[in-house]
C-alpha cells in the first residue's frame, strides 16, 4: 500500500494562517503536563459529533471517547491562544488495546475485520496492514479557517516522519480527498465511497513524504520545520 516518492518534497506555509492559531502533539509520558488539552479535545468531540450532529458515540458527562482514546494514542491538538479549537486522534497500526478474544488495534481495521456494528465492513478493498509503519488519523475536527486545516495536515506529516512510519490512512469525507491532492499528496482510495446514518466517508492512504522542509515565500533557502511535542 505504498506509493513511489514522486511529488513535491517542499511545503510553501500558508500566509494566510493568522499566527494566533498553533499546533501541539500530545502524548504519553512525555506529554502529561499538557493532557489537559486532550481532555478539552474530548468536550469538543462530543459538542460536534454528540451534540450538533448526532452521531451515537458512547459519551460520559462532557466528553466522547472509546477504546481507541487510549494511553498510547497519540492527540493532535489545534489552538487558536489557549483555546482548543479543533484536533485529532493517531493510532499506530500495530497497537493494540482489549484483553480476551476481541482486541481492538485501530477503528479502520477493525471495522473491515467485522467488530464494529456502526461501520460497514467493506472500507476497504483488502484488509488494512497492522504494523509500525502504518498510522491512522481519525475524529478530526478543525474549528478555523482552512489554512488551519492544511497546517494540521503537515504537522502530522512531519510527526510521522520523526516516527519513521511511511503512510497514514484517514476515514473521513470523500471531499478529504480532493482536499489532498491540492496539497501535492498522491492521495488514493483504499475502498468505495460509503455510508450511514451519519454520512458518506472514505478511507483515504497517504504516504508520509520523506523529505519535510518548509519553505516560506520569498526566501531563497527552505528551513526545517520543527513540530512541537508534548
Amino acid at each position: 500500500m505504498l506509493f513511489e516518492n514522486r511529488f513535491p518534497t517542499e511545503w510553501k506555509l500558508n500566509p494566510d494562517l493568522p499566527p494566533e492559531y498553533s499546533v501541539k502533539i500530545v502524548r504519553l509520558p512525555d506529554g502529561i503536563s499538557s493532557w489537559y488539552l486532550v481532555n478539552e479535545y474530548l468536550k469538543l468531540r462530543k459538542q460536534v459529533f454528540v451534540d450538533r450532529l448526532e452521531w451515537p458515540l458512547f459519551y460520559a458527562e462532557e466528553v466522547e471517547f472509546e477504546q481507541y482514546d487510549s494511553l498510547d494514542t497519540t492527540y493532535v491538538i489545534c489552538l487558536k491562544g489557549n483555546e482548543v479549537v479543533g484536533g485529532a486522534r493517531l493510532r499506530r497500526a500495530d497497537h493494540f488495546s482489549g484483553h480476551g478474544s476481541l482486541q481492538y488495534s485501530y477503528m479502520i481495521r477493525d471495522a473491515c475485520l467485522g467488530h464494529l456494528p456502526g461501520l460497514p465492513d467493506n472500507l476497504c478493498d483488502e484488509l488494512p496492514p497492522s504494523d509500525a509503519q502504518t498510522w491512522e488519523l481519525t475524529r478530526m475536527i478543525v474549528n478555523g479557517p482552512r489554512a488551519l486545516t492544511e497546517h494540521v495536515l503537515e504537522e502530522v506529516n512531519q510527526f510521522l516522519l520523526q516516527q519513521e512510519a511511511t503512510s497514514c490512512l484517514f476515514l473521513g469525507s470523500p471531499a478529504f480527498l480532493r482536499m489532498a491532492r491540492k496539497l501535492s499528496w498522491p492521495a488514493r482510495p483504499l475502498g468505495p465511497v460509503c455510508g450511514n446514518a451519519d454520512g458518506r466517508f472514505q478511507v483515504v492512504e497517504v504516504p508520509v513524504r520523506s523529505v519535510a522542509t518548509a519553505v516560506r515565500p520569498g526566501t531563497p533557502q527552505a528551513q526545517k520545520h520543527r513540530l512541537p511535542v508534548a
